[in-house]
């Protein structure tokens, strides 16, 4: 079978046509209520950009298991053009999107993000260099609807829209709901895939793929709860106007594990300070 040779072109075509987005969304589509800062805007436009990648990929990848059954019977050998496109044109994104990071908001929470970036690239690159996988980049790729409602609530923080408000409320629970459905569940599928057929795959790529994936499901676990907490327990606690502080002298179990979260949770809670900064 003779695979698509200019997927090169397609990295470099998706790259363009993110950053293209990028300019685009910065010039004429960030809301007044997202350019009360720099940063603000900057972030309102990357998570923009991001939205669009995942609504073009996520949709692509659940049309191509549609027209194309086989891609998803056998994920290594099972080959269409336009997957070997889609995947190659999201190669382009994730390169995009890692430079307008590093350049333009290097900060701690930025290396999880790159971590996961050079994840992705390396294991969609191998697939697009060897015409296989395709299949399972593609499993891959189904994430991204999930990945839809998670940049809407980026955006919507942004701009600083209240957590008990409706459209953000119906947002929050869509979002939890494909998380599980198309994120956790499709990861522990490939996970399981992956310790299924260990034998037929080659060891390079066999090590690859445990590595991405153990390290990219702890990053969407701590995520998830990261989620959870922000947009249901502590919108709770906020709407109620009980809050409490822990107790200085408190050292047990509970008061540990309630460190652990405030913890993990501190990335969510440094997206929403963005609003209140100024230059």
């Amino acid at each position: 079978m003779e695979y698509f040779r200019f997927w090169p072109v397609c990295v470099a075509l998706g790259w363009a046509f993110f950053h293209c987005a990028g300019r685009f969304s910065s010039y004429l589509l960030v809301p007044a209520s997202a350019r009360k800062t720099t940063i603000q805007a900057w972030k309102w436009k990357n998570v923009s950009v991001s939205f669009l990648h995942s609504l073009i990929t996520g949709t692509g990848a659940c049309v191509e298991f549609y027209f194309y059954p086989a891609m998803a019977a056998d994920v290594i050998h099972s080959y269409s053009m336009s997957s070997h496109i889609l995947v190659s044109f999201s190669i382009g994104y994730f390169i995009h999107d890692a430079l307008d990071m590093a350049l333009n908001n290097m900060k701690k929470s930025t290396y999880e993000l790159l971590v996961h970036h050079v994840l992705v690239i390396l294991c969609f690159g191998l697939a697009v260099v060897s015409g296989q996988y395709l299949g399972y980049a593609l499993v891959a790729l189904v994430i991204e609807v999930n990945s839809v409602f998670l940049h809407v609530r980026q955006m919507l923080i942004v701009q600083g829209m209240a957590k008990h408000a409706k459209p953000y409320r119906l947002n929050s629970l869509l979002n939890v709901a494909t998380f599980l459905v198309f994120r956790i569940t499709t990861m522990g599928w490939m996970t399981r895939w992956l310790v299924v057929n260990r034998d037929v795959v080659p060891l390079p790529a066999y090590t690859l793929g445990s590595v991405a994936l153990a390290t990219l499901m702890v990053m969407n676990i701590v995520l998830f709860f990261r989620i959870l907490y922000a947009d249901f327990r502590k919108a709770k606690r906020d709407g109620s106007g009980a809050a409490t502080r822990p107790s200085a002298s408190g050292g047990g179990p509970s008061d540990r594990i309630q460190s652990t979260i405030r913890r993990l949770v501190r990335g969510t809670e440094e997206e929403e300070v963005l609003i209140g900064k100024t230059d």
